[in-house]
């Protein structure tokens, strides 16, 4: 208990000053979890907020909200799985110099500005290769002791990784329209409200366009398609904003427009 009350105490201290840089922090639990109540929508840059929630909130892990909120993306690389191992070897000399930190399971943190509209994936580009952006969070791993492997100033994506991702990220077509089920639509709510953190916008986009294609059926009103995948998305954790937003366009994505 005492370690873990010094262990918080110094996190905070590292806390402090990151968000005096301008990055919005909040604690996490050893196992990387955030430990305040809302996750990374708790984050904070000031100073007094800060110390009321870890008082809250203690945690022994510093986790900096990704994306739009702190204007830093990530691409997070696993090399304990073969997909990413090879991944990496095979474009290791395209990558920038950009900023880089070592994480605990012994992969990397790379830093990237961030991209306008760049949402969180999980494993799109290949298995053991996530991003962080907007909607996510990474731990600051260099606040543990671990290594900044480069400290260079961040970069923009380079074309070629972005490129990957808009292709990884974009749905398949649908090959038939689909008739509207009340049971499909349940079925699409449960899978969005399930979602784990880092793959929850991805997952409600994907589910929308599906509703969109039952919207373009003719028989499942676009409103309450939206309505439906929206409540779900707030369920897995997203703000009612992102999740109406992200709701709506994936209907508008596949409906051809009706009922929108």
């Amino acid at each position: 208990m005492i370690d873990s009350s010094h262990n918080a105490s110094r996190a905070l201290e590292k806390a402090l000053t990151l968000a005096s840089m301008g990055l919005p922090c909040f604690p996490c639990t050893a196992s990387k979890q955030p430990a305040c109540k809302h996750g990374f929508h708790d984050a904070e840059t000031d100073s007094t907020a800060l110390r009321n929630l870890w008082a809250r909130s203690p945690g022994e892990l510093i986790g900096v909200s990704t994306g739009e909120a702190s204007g830093i993306d990530v691409l997070d690389i696993d090399p304990k799985h073969d997909e990413a191992s090879d991944w990496c070897k095979a474009n290791q000399e395209r990558f920038p110099n950009t900023r880089a930190h070592k994480t605990r399971s012994g992969g990397v943190h790379l830093l990237f500005r961030h991209k306008h509209g760049l949402r969180c994936s999980a494993g799109r580009i290949a298995r053991g290769i996530d991003v962080r952006a907007n909607g996510g969070y990474i731990i600051w791993w260099p606040a543990t002791g671990l290594p900044v492997l480069r400290t260079a100033p961040l970069t923009d994506w380079p074309h070629w990784l972005l490129d990957d991702l808009v292709r990884s990220l974009e749905p398949p077509p649908p090959s038939r329209v689909v008739v509207a089920d009340a049971f499909a639509l349940a079925q699409l709510a449960r899978f969005v409200a399930s979602a784990r953190d880092g793959e929850r916008n991805d997952l409600a986009f994907w589910a929308a366009c599906r509703a969109g294609e039952m919207v373009a059926s003719g028989l499942l009103d676009a409103d309450s398609a939206a309505a439906v995948i929206a409540e779900a998305a707030m369920r897995a954790g997203l703000s009612r904003s992102e999740a109406e937003r992200t709701a709506l366009s994936g209907i508008r994505k596949t409906s051809g427009g009706a009922g929108v």
